[in-house]
């Protein structure tokens, strides 16, 4: 980066509304020419970076925004979670939310922001993006530009990726989006044999919604448990899954939450949604005056024909048990019936980490395909 380019360029830290504002409307800057980007709803990118979110009970956060002659052109934000602090001790902040042209002068000087508050505060190490933390939004998209994202997945350039290696981030983990065509989803026999001699033992229910608190009380405790040794774990916080759950039953039927019980004890669930990127596609990231009509509208009469599972788990216990693959296998089947009945024709799974075979087996076992692929890239402070 020559001198003249870094003069050129202002980074500014986000402070109050009207800077939160411009800080949410860069992306629409940078993908007003992207067929596939999908602007995302702003009161929802609101509610997403206020200080009311559950999040931020846990974790502290900056953002910054870079000025080109007077011009927003990108952003990045950089936080420290104390839940991650707590269980891991190993002083390590995140990224996340960047956004910039093709440009090494923006990235660098977007970096150096962030990069300096977190070793103002202690940290030795970097690792992202986190869209803000491990439980929402994360990675770098490295292969799968030509379709759009799915619901509550990113999207990027692709340039990113190497801007982001310019600035001395090394790729520390790759997730993968597996896409399953439910018309020819594929019952291997073996599949059949195991649930035929466990499920006389397991009982697989939707969620009802005159108990809703406790049923996602009980998913919460499952997904807590099942993916505890998972890459950089954080647990749900009853606050966050609630909202989370809470904000989800406005366009995610009944039946695409199920919860499975071996002898009456809940173990595992599966949370399937409805791609509703493809209904808000053309909303321009406004549900007002009438973006929430025209929503409804379309996910009731012309529902996506896409989905995504975005949540799943099986009680630590049972997974190394024939119970562990069945009570999987009958969740995924739960789900995917009604999806059907609604008229979707595919469900992408995401996201998997390449290192986790058993779960990489089972998908491509139902001929899941491999159509996205995201890194996680890392960067020591000292």
């Amino acid at each position: 980066m020559s001198r003249e380019q870094a003069k050129s360029i202002e980074i500014r830290e986000v402070a109050g509304k009207k800077a939160l504002n411009v800080f949410i409307r860069v992306p629409w800057r940078l993908y007003k020419d992207d067929p596939n980007w999908i602007p995302p709803l702003l009161m929802e990118r609101k509610e997403a970076f206020s200080g009311k979110h559950p999040f931020f009970k846990h974790a502290r956060w900056k953002a910054w925004i870079a000025y080109r002659d007077g011009e927003p052109v990108g952003r990045i934000s950089a936080q420290i979670d104390e839940l991650h602090q707590q269980r891991y001790n190993n002083k390590t902040g995140f990224f996340g939310l960047i956004e910039a042209p093709d440009d090494d002068a923006v990235f660098s000087a977007l970096f150096e922001a962030a990069e300096g508050w977190l070793r103002q505060n202690g940290m030795q190490q970097v690792i992202g993006p986190f869209n803000l933390g491990i439980n929402q939004e994360i990675g770098i998209l490295t292969e799968g530009f030509d379709t759009p994202p799915c619901v509550m997945t990113s999207h990027s350039p692709r340039y990113y990726g190497a801007s982001i290696e310019n600035c001395g981030y090394q790729p520390v983990q790759e997730l993968l989006a597996y896409e399953l065509d439910i018309h020819s989803y594929t019952t291997p026999t073996f599949k059949q044999e195991l649930i035929e001699r466990t499920s006389n033992r397991i009982k697989v229910v939707q969620l009802n919604r005159k108990t809703m608190a406790s049923d996602f009380e009980v998913m919460r405790d499952i997904f807590n448990d099942a993916w505890q040794d998972n890459w950089n774990f954080v647990p749900f916080t009853r606050e966050e899954f609630h909202a989370i759950g809470k904000e989800l039953l406005t366009v995610v039927p009944d039946d695409f939450l199920q919860i499975a019980s071996i002898d009456d004890e809940p173990a595992a669930f599966i949370a399937m949604l409805p791609d509703i990127n493809s209904a808000i596609a053309d909303l321009d990231g406004r549900l007002l005056p009438f973006g929430w009509a025209k929503l409804l509208w379309r996910l009731k009469v012309r529902f996506p024909k896409r989905c995504r599972i975005a949540l799943m788990g099986v009680r630590k216990k049972y997974q190394n048990t024939i119970f562990g693959p069945a009570m999987a296998f009958m969740v995924v089947d739960s789900v995917l019936t009604p999806g059907l009945s609604r008229g979707s024709r595919s469900v992408e799974l995401s996201w998997i980490l390449r290192q986790n075979k058993p779960t990489r087996n089972m998908i491509e076992k139902f001929g899941g395909k491999i159509t996205k692929r995201y890194h996680m890239y890392s960067k020591s402070l000292v």
